[in-house]
């Protein structure tokens, strides 16, 4: 397999473009930026590896740095995989429970009430700040009593009537804590006449886990994944995800950082957004009844590295009387799990001041983004209402 660590970052200009576009050299000093920690680190760390800088701590793999490189450098993989290699993930019991979300939701969801409750409280956060240093400042995410898989198990049965179907990996997001845009995608999928089906056995993507160095758990959920996409792909026309990290993990992280293997279905794998435009597209479009609102949409980084906005931009102006402004494409600052910890929380709360500053001034009824990540920060900052793409759609639906 091709090693990109051995091939990409030779290609770097020094140009600096990607640290001009680093949300977190921006906004904490310490991080000395994408192409000093990436292409300029490596070449050091292959002549000795002790001249490895702990300053690649601060990176929060956005991929903003990647978007931004004229000479298509992965430098946000040329970090992740010299922290992996030279011990530069610290691996404790916040980092086990902040990355090992199926592991978490499966013990959570049984007890959601109890759960949500003693996460609000003031002394529990205090004692996650002091005992595991996760940010007692931060909110948590709610944990659902039915999880998206036992909902959708009462709807198989309509969902098989369908001739045409499509695999959903709904994430763990979607399962444990929030399930409505799964919800929302099987509505807008059925309204277009297509059936939904889930993966006998689905694992977390691996996002989490690789942010916090677990690699040799995410390889096996990627395979264990790799694996049940094989066999659902032999009945379903292709695989889509909701979540643009997931999507983006599925496609391009498993050859690239967990040197998993899957070039025999990477081309069916999807972002929703991107193939719900495809059938609009085709003249496949439900029938839609105007949405009065005025919105404000956020594109998640992932989904910016994807070249995914665009579908999520048609879909959003293809619903009738909605008006949507783009903000600027600047990062939220939560990052997935890096904006929990307790050392990285006033770096994630600079980054996304912007953000949240424009979405105040602005008069809009809701906040729209594809990212449940986004929609977590942006709620916690700002005293607006964060709304999924796919709910709108089906809000639209008559």
């Amino acid at each position: 397999m091709l090693n990109l660590i051995n091939t990409s970052f030779d290609n770097c200009l020094k140009c600096t473009v990607c640290t001009t576009r680093c949300p977190v050299a921006e906004a904490n000093p310490d991080y000395p930026g994408p192409k000093q920690a990436g292409p300029d680190g490596e070449r050091l760390r292959i002549k000795n590896p002790q001249l490895y800088d702990e300053a690649l701590k601060h990176c929060t793999n956005c991929k903003r740095c990647e978007v931004a490189c004229p000479s298509g450098v992965h430098v946000g993989t040329v970090i992740q995989l010299a922290k992996a290699r030279h011990g530069g993930f610290k691996k404790g019991p916040r980092e086990f429970m902040l990355s090992h979300t199926d592991l978490m939701g499966s013990l959570s969801s049984p007890a959601a009430p109890i759960v949500n409750a003693m996460t609000k409280l003031k002394p529990v956060k205090k004692l996650l700040d002091k005992t595991l240093g996760i940010d007692q400042r931060r909110t948590f995410p709610k944990y659902t009593g039915e999880t998206f898989r036992s909902w959708f198990n009462k709807q198989s049965g309509t969902q098989a009537s369908f001739q045409r179907q499509i695999s959903f990996f709904h994430g763990c997001f979607t399962n444990f804590n929030d399930p409505t845009v799964g919800k929302d995608l099987v509505a807008v999928l059925n309204a277009m006449n297509i059936g939904v089906s889930l993966l006998k056995k689905e694992k977390c993507c691996g996002v989490p886990l690789i942010a916090n160095g677990f690699f040799n758990k995410a390889r096996k959920n990627a395979e264990l994944n790799m694996s049940q996409f094989a066999h659902s792909l032999t009945k379903t026309e292709c695989v889509i995800a909701t979540e643009p990290s997931c999507a983006m993990t599925l496609r391009d992280e498993y050859p690239e950082v967990l040197e998993v293997d899957n070039s025999a279905v990477k081309d069916r794998i999807f972002f929703a957004a991107a193939f719900i435009a495809r059938e609009f597209a085709r003249g496949n479009l439900p029938d839609m009844k105007p949405v009065p609102l005025r919105v404000a949409y956020h594109s998640p980084c992932h989904l910016i590295k994807a070249g995914g906005v665009i579908y999520t931009m048609e879909l959003l102006n293809s619903i009738p009387g909605l008006e949507v402004i783009m903000l600027d494409q600047k990062c939220c600052g939560l990052s997935g799990t890096y904006g929990f910890k307790k050392e990285n929380y006033r770096t994630s709360q600079s980054i996304g001041q912007g953000i949240f500053d424009q979405i105040e001034a602005l008069d809009v009824d809701y906040v729209v983004t594809d990212c449940q990540s986004c929609k977590m920060q942006v709620e916690m900052n700002t005293d607006r209402t964060v709304l999924h793409p796919l709910t709108l759609l089906a809000q639209s639906l008559t």
